[in-house]
């Protein structure tokens, strides 16, 4: 069986992207497939970005926005304290990342997970033990 893997928001931004068929189907697949087998994890910071990203940027009616917001937190969901921010600003100035990819990896990492898919960071890469892998290479 498969291990839990951390979700970046982009990865759901495309689930909802018609404008990128090969993309939208490959996260469609890798959503539903993690949803299923009760391996799905996200954070609050997901949950945030992707309500701004998909009323924003892709149009989504916000009822419908909510709506699958509603369903990702059904996932394991990770939440932040004060602490969280502080070791988030270490991984930033250790491993050079975006303040916010490092709340992602920081999130991974906070949920015990060694795997993050997402389409911002190196594919490969390992920060801070956890493993960047890009679903979309192949699409």
């Amino acid at each position: 069986m498969k291990r839990p893997a951390f979700f970046d928001t982009n990865i759901f931004i495309y689930a909802d992207d018609a404008s990128a068929p090969a993309k939208q189907a490959r996260a469609i697949q890798l959503i539903t497939d993690y949803q299923r087998s009760g391996l799905l994890v996200v954070s609050i910071q997901v949950l945030q970005e992707y309500f701004a990203a998909a009323t924003r940027k892709l149009g989504v009616d916000p009822e419908t926005a909510q709506q699958k917001v509603q369903l990702l937190a059904r996932a394991r969901v990770v939440r932040f304290v004060e602490d969280d921010v502080i070791a988030a600003i270490e991984l930033h100035r250790l491993n050079r990342v975006s303040f916010w990819d490092a709340m992602i990896v920081h999130a991974a990492r906070l949920a015990g997970t060694d795997l993050l898919y997402s389409e911002d960071l190196q594919h490969g890469a390992i920060v801070a033990g956890i493993r960047i892998s890009n679903p979309f290479l192949a699409a």
